[in-house]
């Protein structure tokens, strides 16, 4: 007898629809699988039918067949054990314990344990998506993946403890609620920016960055409190939207990263990885990596000289698209990895070069190869690159709290709200419509005409630029570009100014 469960399996952050085939015949007592799973799906064999014996079902002296379809897609992970089991017990002749047609418009996901517990698994909010896209009615899941499951709308879930209770359920006898998560607040994260003293330049430069997404560069002396400014960025963010947060959600529960979920979560990620972080772990492989994991939020790289060249020069299309391709053997994945990159450096090896305090101690040549670990495409696609000097002892001692993060996120929010009217953040705006939304007049052309030729700078400065004083007019209030504004984003390209 035949039976046909929906399932889906995990590339990437992305779900692709299975249809989960058991036959079981007469014949000499066998147990097949075949779809093209990988070697921790084909152990299904002994999870499913250890999780049968205990659960109290009797296994009959058959020949079972299980075809993971369609045959040309790896399958990878223990997911389906929970259908296979329930395709077993749907397959049995004579009187099976659950009919096939019950079974129809669900997907069901889950791995099991020996003794018929149903364990979580990664991915499941991307495949419940997939599972409201196929018009599927109903969706079963472990019980520890039910709040995230229950984050999609417009279909049941099914949480289950155990194979027991999945037939029960299955069958119709026995209800379950979806386990509904609690509302998700609106509590920004980071330190707040009152703590900052002095450091009025960086201060505006964060404001900027967070206004219009741009990506931001900090250059300053050990202490100067360049790592203390990147971690107040969340704090002047603006919350994520409910799309927003579903993409955020969705890429950590494809890395199993959600132990605890009360509802979507609002707060735009921060991720900081180590300079000893490897390729693969920053741009990714089978699973997400840091700048998908910064999707949506921050990713801040600390002494950014000192993480490996291959490291740098792969973050120059994700910074440009947003989007990374991953190609292994045999394994193709797109991971989504729109971010808001912060880099902090010393100006040279000892960290002192231009300090009024501290002497250098490197040489010309030291200098100029420190400096060159940043190659001048990479820096072409940063926005905001600005000296961070050592605070003065009076800002230090000061007893006046700097303007506190509420006061600059109202800001921030109500220029995002400007930039959502035309579609898409400023920092994400294309070539055609930086010349539709960043139009100059004759003399605010005339002088980027001659701030060009005189620095030489590329075409893709010269948009970036656009796009930077459209934020500061967005700041203002300003619907035209404002010669002023012009003047102020050329003023953030520190590093060229000074290697021009």
């Amino acid at each position: 007898m035949l039976a046909l469960l929906d399932s889906a399996t995990l590339m990437g952050v992305d779900s692709h629809p299975v249809r989960v085939e058991v036959d079981v015949t007469a014949g000499v007592p066998n147990y097949t699988l075949v779809g093209l799973p990988d070697a921790s799906a084909a152990e299904s064999r002994e999870r499913v039918q250890g999780a049968l014996r205990n659960s109290g079902y009797a296994l009959s002296s058959r020949r079972v067949t299980v075809n993971l379809a369609p045959g040309e897609i790896r399958k990878e992970g223990p997911r389906f054990d929970l259908a296979i089991a329930l395709g077993i017990l749907a397959s049995e002749t004579g009187r099976p314990v659950v009919r096939p047609a019950q079974l129809k418009e669900l997907m069901v996901l889950g791995e099991l344990a020996l003794d018929g517990a149903v364990r979580p698994i990664r991915g499941v909010l991307s495949s419940v998506l997939l599972a409201r896209r196929m018009g599927l009615s109903r969706v079963m899941v472990p019980l520890a993946n039910g709040p995230e499951a229950a984050l999609v709308s417009g279909l049941r879930v099914l949480a289950v403890r155990d194979l027991r209770e999945a037939v029960e359920v299955a069958s119709g006898r026995e209800s379950s609620a979806p386990v509904l998560p609690e509302p998700a607040g609106l509590e920004t994260e980071g330190v707040d920016l009152e703590v900052v003293r002095g450091q009025h330049l960086a201060r505006r430069a964060l404001e900027i960055c967070a206004a219009g997404g741009h990506h931001l560069l900090l250059v300053g002396p050990p202490g100067s409190g360049k790592t203390l400014l990147a971690r107040c960025l969340p704090s002047v963010l603006p919350p994520l939207c409910q799309e927003e947060a579903l993409e955020v959600t969705r890429i950590h529960s494809a890395q199993r990263r959600l132990s605890t979920l009360q509802g979507l979560p609002r707060t735009p990620p921060f991720r900081a990885p180590a300079q000893s972080v490897s390729l693969a772990g920053l741009i990714g492989s089978f699973t997400p990596g840091e700048i998908s994991l910064a999707h949506r939020g921050v990713l801040f790289l600390d002494e950014f000289p000192e993480f490996r060249r291959d490291c740098l020069e792969a973050l120059r299309a994700p910074l440009e698209d947003g989007h990374v391709l991953v190609a292994r053997a045999g394994f193709h994945a797109g991971y989504p990895c729109r971010f808001t990159l912060v880099a902090a450096m010393n100006p040279c090896p000892c960290g002192y070069y231009g300090d009024p305090v501290r002497e250098c101690a490197c040489s010309p040549t030291q200098r100029e190869r420190y400096f060159h670990r940043l190659s001048g495409p990479l820096l072409d696609r940063i926005d905001l690159q600005v000296r961070v000097p050592r605070p003065e002892p009076e800002e230090l001692m000061s007893r006046h709290p700097g303007e506190p993060s509420a006061a600059v996120r109202e800001r921030v929010v109500r220029a995002v709200a400007i930039q959502h009217e035309r579609g898409c953040r400023n920092a994400d705006l294309g070539p055609a419509q930086t010349r539709r939304f960043c139009v100059l007049d004759t003399e605010t052309r005339g002088f980027l005409l001659q701030a060009l030729r005189r620095r030489s700078l590329s075409a893709r400065v010269h948009d970036r630029v656009l796009r930077l004083a459209r934020t500061l007019a967005d700041l203002e209030g300003r619907e035209n570009i404002a010669l002023q504004d012009l003047c102020e984003a050329m003023e953030y390209r520190a590093l060229e100014r000074e290697d021009s």
